[in-house]
């Protein structure tokens, strides 16, 4: 038995990328951020379905991904690879016809010494302090970059889920001052930066959590759902505890059922307390600790001991989840475990 269902709608991800090709620029492409296996979703689940949608280009994070995705989606679409042109990647970025976004003076060097006709991005730092060669560097390397004639010049927002932060405009500014001039496609916003409008937009936006029911694109249709199978279900006394460390206890005679699934599966410990599952629109708190493999659930109010349990839903999405945690979608769509069966709804043909 698996520790749950994960039910995946692949119609609602290419609806969310349409969604934000349509808020992209006329004249700019909408490419697709499939990195980590899909945010989690899986990779040859997803990426052929937007393929099959209009995506043309695809952004993942290693070399591995990309040869992962290159051999779903066959040679046409372009592959971009985020973490560069890293040492011992030479071959696989050749073999796979992979574009590293080069990162570094390091990395240039690299790829101009190794694969001098084969294409590749560049990366700026315009004020995250993550990847990218900063204006410094830039100033130095640019006429030597920009000779090779780069596919796509790239920086990226750190603020753009706040559209009133002054650091998107002062980003913008310097990406502009960094890339006047220029030939080659540039590239600025993932999903926040789309939002923020036209200007931040370029030759080539890059959404990713948005295509996958996230926040900061709040329109989005919802795609994943979890439902979490029961395993038995048992009365306590008031005054019994529940879980590891007793860190619950019970005020009254209680109804417990204990869950399948725990933290590893994507259920972090710091999601408890404040966690809910539904059963139908009743909503059954967590109680207890979140341990490795199960939850209890306080199901005292129920008429009836459920055989599921629903943890998400279009109701209750990752980001409402990931508040209690006081963490972000992102980390509980990437968490959620291996072991859950997994249910596709509109596989690419």
């Amino acid at each position: 038995m698996p520790t749950g269902t994960l039910h995946i709608d692949l119609e609602a991800i290419a609806a969310n990328w349409r969604a934000l090709d349509r808020m992209s620029a006329q004249s700019c492409e909408t490419a697709a951020v499939v990195k980590a296996d899909a945010y989690g979703l899986g990779l040859t689940q997803v990426a052929p379905r937007l393929a099959q949608e209009g995506a043309r280009a695809f952004f993942v994070a290693t070399t591995d991904e990309g040869l992962e995705l290159r051999r779903t989606l066959g040679p046409e679409p372009r592959i971009y690879i985020l973490y560069g042109h890293m040492s011992g990647d030479t071959q696989m970025i050749k073999r796979a016809d992979l574009v590293p976004m080069i990162c570094s003076i390091e990395q240039l060097t690299r790829h101009l010494e190794t694969l001098p006709r084969h294409p590749f991005g560049l990366q700026l730092d315009t004020g995250m302090n993550r990847l990218g060669l900063r204006e410094a560097e830039w100033q130095v390397v640019a006429d030597l970059a920009l000779a090779a004639e780069p596919v796509l010049i790239a920086s990226h927002l750190h603020s753009a889920d706040e559209p009133d932060s002054p650091h998107n405009t002062a980003q913008l500014s310097a990406f502009r001052r960094m890339t006047e001039g220029v030939e080659a496609p540039r590239s600025l916003s993932a999903t926040g930066g789309i939002l923020l409008g036209p200007g931040f937009h370029f030759d080539m936006t890059r959404p990713g959590v948005g295509l996958y029911g996230g926040l900061p694109y709040a329109k989005a249709e919802p795609v994943v759902a979890l439902d979490l199978p029961v395993i038995t279900c048992f009365d306590i006394e008031a005054g019994e505890s529940v879980g590891y460390g007793a860190s619950w206890t019970a005020r009254a005679p209680s109804r417990i059922a204990t869950v399948a699934g725990g933290y590893a599966d994507g259920m972090h410990r710091a999601l408890q307390p404040g966690m809910e599952l539904m059963a139908g629109p009743v909503p059954c708190p967590a109680v207890g600790r979140v341990s490795m493999d199960l939850l209890t659930i306080d199901i005292s109010h129920l008429d009836h001991d459920p055989d599921v349990l629903t943890l998400l839903d279009p109701h209750h999405t990752v980001d409402a989840l990931a508040q209690v945690g006081g963490t972000i979608g992102y980390e509980v769509l990437t968490s959620l475990g291996a072991r859950y069966a997994r249910r596709y709804r509109g596989a690419a043909t």
